[in-house]
C-alpha cells in the first residue's frame, strides 16, 4: 500500500511561544530552527508574528539568512495580518518568503471584531494576496475560529472557502482556535470539506483545551487532510497545541497509510532543548517525552518484563533515543533491583539483594527518591553490616536544637541485652549524642574511640536527595578505622556509623 504524506508544520516558535511566560530570543530561536528542520526534519516551521517588536525582526532575520544558505526558505513561515500591505514589507525586510495570513473563519469573529460584511473582508484578503504575489511571497492562509465557523455559521465557512479556492494560494489553514472539537465533529467537518474542495490543500491546526488535540488529529487524518500544526511539548496558549512527539507517535504505530518525515530519535533532545530554552517544564507523566514514562516502578512489571517483556507495549523507548529505567522505592521488588544491578555490572546473591530491597522500601516509605547511582552505597552498607555479631543497638534518640540553646540529645542504647538512657548537650546535635553515648560507656567503665575525621556527602552520581553518607574515622590504640552511615538525614548517617563503631569495639 502506498502511505499519503503528510507535512509537519511546527508552530512551537510562534504559537508555542504564546505560552504564558514564554519568550524565546533570536539565538534560541536560531537554534531551534537548525534543530527543527536539520534534524527533526519537519516540513515546515512558523517562527514568528510580524511587527510584533525589534527582536521578532531580528529572530526572523537571522533564520530567513541561515535558510536560505540552506535551500529552506520556502520551509519557512511568518503569521501575518490583513493590514493593507504592512506585515508584507516586514516580512520582505526580514528576508522570509511565506506568510500565513490571519483571516476570520466565523461569522462570529468577522462581525463582532471587524464589524465588516464577507465580501468586505474578502476584498482586503484578495489585495493582500495580490501584493504578495507580486512580491514573490507565498500566501497560506489562516480561518481563525473555523472550529466555531463550522458549528455555527458553516454558510460563511463554505463561501470563504469557494472565494479562497480560485485564490493564488498554496494551503488553507484550519484551526480549533478555542480547543472545542469533539473527534466527531472533526472528522465531520473536515470530511465534508475536503470531499467538496478535492483540489485545496488543507492544514488542521488543534489546541488542547479538552485534551482531545490528539484525538482530533487522528480524525483529521483519516478526513484526509494534508497537513498538521503542532508544537514541541504540546505548547501553546492555554492548554496549549497539539504535541509534536505523541502525533509521530500515534501516526507511525496507528495509521499505517500515513507517513510524515519526522526522525523520532530526536524528540526526546529537542523536548528538552525547549524545555530548557523556555523554562516550560515537562510533566514527568507526558507520554514520550516525560521523565517516567519509560520507567517501570512496580518490581511486579520488571519480574513481568524478565518473563517475555510482559509490560512492554510498540513505545519502545530506544526509538525516541531513551532507554527503559526500573525505579527504586517502596514498590520495588527483587525484579528491579536485579535490572539496576545488571545495568551496573554488579551480582548479589538472593539474601543479599532481599536485604538491599527491604532498605530501598524502607527508604520509599519515607517518601525518598532513590536512583541507579545510590544502588553500589546502600549494597556497601547493607554488606558493611555483615563484617560483626552486632551487639549493640542504638534503640532511640532524640535530637534537639533551638534557637539561643545548644544542642542536646536523649539516647537509648542497649549493650547485650541491657538499655541504659541518658542526655547530654554539645555543640551540635551528632556532638550532643557522642556526650550522651560518653556517659553511657563510663557508667559501664567502657572506652570509646577518639573521632580523628568526619565526612560528609552525596553519593557520588547520585542524581536524587534520598541518601546522605557519613564516614567517621575513629583511633583506638594507636589504629585507625572507619565507618560509614547511610540514611536520608545527616545526623541519622552519622549515629548509624558510630553505631557500626560500637560493635566493631
Amino acid at each position: 500500500m502506498k502511505k499519503r504524506r503528510v507535512e509537519i508544520m511546527d508552530t512551537t516558535l510562534r504559537d508555542g511561544e504564546q505560552s504564558s511566560g514564554v519568550s524565546f530570543s533570536a539565538s534560541e530561536k536560531l537554534t531551534l530552527a537548525k534543530l527543527l528542520l536539520d534534524e527533526l526534519k519537519v516540513d515546515r516551521i512558523e517562527i514568528a508574528s510580524a511587527r510584533v517588536s525589534e527582536g521578532e525582526f531580528e529572530s526572523v532575520r537571522q533564520i530567513t539568512s541561515w535558510a536560505k544558505e540552506q535551500g529552506y526558505l520556502h520551509k519557512v513561515e511568518v503569521l501575518t495580518f490583513v493590514d493593507n500591505g504592512q506585515s508584507l514589507i516586514w516580512m520582505e525586510k526580514a528576508g522570509a518568503h511565506v506568510q500565513n495570513l490571519l483571516t476570520k473563519g466565523s461569522l462570529n469573529h468577522l462581525t463582532h471584531q471587524l464589524k465588516k460584511t464577507p465580501e468586505a473582508h474578502f476584498k482586503d484578503i484578495e489585495s493582500i494576496i495580490q501584493q504578495a504575489a507580486k512580491k514573490g511571497i507565498t500566501t497560506n492562509v489562516y480561518l481563525e475560529d473555523w472550529s466555531n465557523g463550522m458549528r455555527n455559521s458553516p454558510d460563511y465557512v463554505f463561501q470563504f472557502i469557494d472565494f479562497l479556492s480560485r485564490q493564488p494560494i498554496k494551503r488553507i489553514l484550519l484551526p480549533d482556535t478555542l480547543g472545542v472539537l469533539t473527534h466527531n465533529e472533526t472528522a465531520r467537518f473536515l470530511s465534508e470539506i475536503i470531499a467538496k474542495y478535492p483540489d485545496c490543500h488543507f492544514d488542521f491546526h488543534g489546541h488542547n483545551d479538552y485534551d482531545l488535540s490528539v484525538a482530533n488529529v487522528m480524525e483529521a487524518l483519516r478526513a484526509g487532510c494534508h497537513g498538521l500544526h503542532l508544537t514541541v511539548n504540546g505548547m501553546g496558549e492555554r492548554a496549549g497545541n497539539a504535541p509534536l512527539a505523541s502525533v509521530v507517535a500515534v501516526i507511525n504505530d496507528f495509521l499505517p497509510e500515513i507517513k510524515v518525515n519526522v526522525a523520532e530519535k530526536k524528540l526526546y533532545k529537542v523536548s528538552k532543548l525547549v524545555s530548557a530554552f523556555t523554562g516550560f517544564g515537562i510533566p514527568p507523566n507526558k507520554p514520550i517525552v516525560g521523565d517516567n514514562v519509560f520507567t517501570q516502578t512496580a518490581g511486579i512489571h520488571a519480574d513481568g518484563d524478565n518473563k517475555n517483556n510482559l509490560y512492554f507495549n510498540d513505545l519502545l523507548p530506544e526509538r525516541f533515543g531513551r532507554k527503559r529505567q526500573y525505579a527504586l522505592g517502596k514498590t520495588s521488588g527483587k525484579a528491579n533491583i536485579q535490572k539496576n544491578l545488571q545495568e551496573l555490572g554488579l551480582t548479589l546473591n538472593n539474601d543479599e539483594i532481599k536485604r538491599v530491597t527491604e532498605r530501598i522500601i524502607e527508604l520509599g516509605d519515607k517518601k525518598e527518591k532513590v536512583t541507579k547511582e545510590d544502588l553500589p552505597f546502600i549494597i556497601s552498607d547493607v554488606l558493611d553490616s555483615e563484617k560483626f555479631q552486632q551487639k549493640v543497638f542504638v534503640r532511640s534518640f532524640v535530637l534537639t536544637h533551638s534557637k539561643g540553646l545548644k544542642p542536646s540529645t536523649t539516647v537509648a542504647i542497649e549493650i547485650e541485652g541491657e538499655t541504659m538512657e541518658e542526655n547530654a548537650q554539645g555543640d551540635g546535635q551528632f556532638d550532643a549524642f557522642m556526650n550522651a553515648l560518653r556517659k553511657v560507656y563510663k557508667a559501664k567503665k567502657r572506652h570509646l574511640p577518639n573521632l580523628i575525621d568526619y565526612a560528609v556527602r552525596i553519593p557520588p552520581g547520585s542524581h536524587s536527595d534520598a541518601l546522605c553518607e557519613t564516614i567517621i574515622t575513629w583511633e583506638s590504640n594507636g589504629r585507625d578505622f572507619a565507618t560509614r552511615g547511610l540514611d536520608s538525614d545527616q545526623t541519622v548517617s552519622a549515629i548509624k556509623a558510630t553505631e557500626k563503631m560500637l560493635n566493631i569495639i
